[in-house]
């Protein structure tokens, strides 16, 4: 068992492209909508572009923009259900949070309060983190629904301080706009390049003597 920093109190967990590699799976639920009801589709490209690290809504914004004549908002919006019902059934047909990855948040938990803070709502996230035993030992989760103000706005990260008891966390984050918002909430950040090398990024930078 690795010996862990007591530089941190809480670790908090990004969840799309951090703990699971979903953003491709995000992509895919919005295409089967969007051929299905609207006659097109987007590029995986311009959706990481465009979508990765943004909330739902502003998703939505983008993606009724790719077709001419645009989709109208509140049209688009209103499959909003049915893409949540489509992406929780992929991600845990997939498997969801990969076996290594479940077993070194266990690992941290002994040391650490953990979090995870996400701009999705939580009927597409806590079964995933339920199905890899890993919603038993959060001590906070912050969720799309739980705050007004979503990422790139500090609000996320600062509710999950308050839910935590603790401001003293580091933040594992993939987006732009996640950084920003851990930032502004003054917390400090680890960037995650590639969700494959997760569990390599993080205990490099909290084992001690690595």
């Amino acid at each position: 068992m690795p010996t862990f920093t007591r530089r941190y109190e809480a670790i908090f967990f990004d969840f799309d492209g951090v703990l699971v590699d979903s953003e491709p799976v995000h992509w895919r639920c919005w295409n089967e909508i969007l051929s299905a009801d609207y006659g097109y589709t987007v590029s995986w490209e311009d959706f990481a572009a465009n979508c990765v690290g943004v909330h739902e809504r502003g998703t939505v914004e983008w993606l009724r923009q790719q077709r001419t004549p645009e989709v109208a908002f509140d049209d688009l919006w209103s499959q909003y259900a049915r893409k949540k019902q489509l992406c929780r059934d992929l991600m845990l047909l997939s498997g969801g949070i990969r076996p290594e990855v479940s077993e070194f948040v266990k690992q941290l938990h002994p040391d650490f309060l953990l979090a995870v803070v996400t701009s999705s709502a939580q009927a597409e996230v806590s079964p995933v983190l339920e199905n890899a035993g890993l919603l038993p030992l959060l001590t906070a989760a912050v969720y799309g629904g739980d705050v007004a103000n979503l990422k790139p706005a500090p609000d996320p990260y600062l509710l999950a301080c308050q839910r935590a008891g603790t401001a003293n966390a580091l933040v594992v984050e993939d987006s732009h706009a996640g950084m920003t918002a851990a930032r502004a909430a003054g917390l400090e950040v680890l960037q995650i390049r590639v969700q494959a090398h997760l569990v390599e990024t993080v205990k490099t930078h909290l084992v001690v003597g690595s």
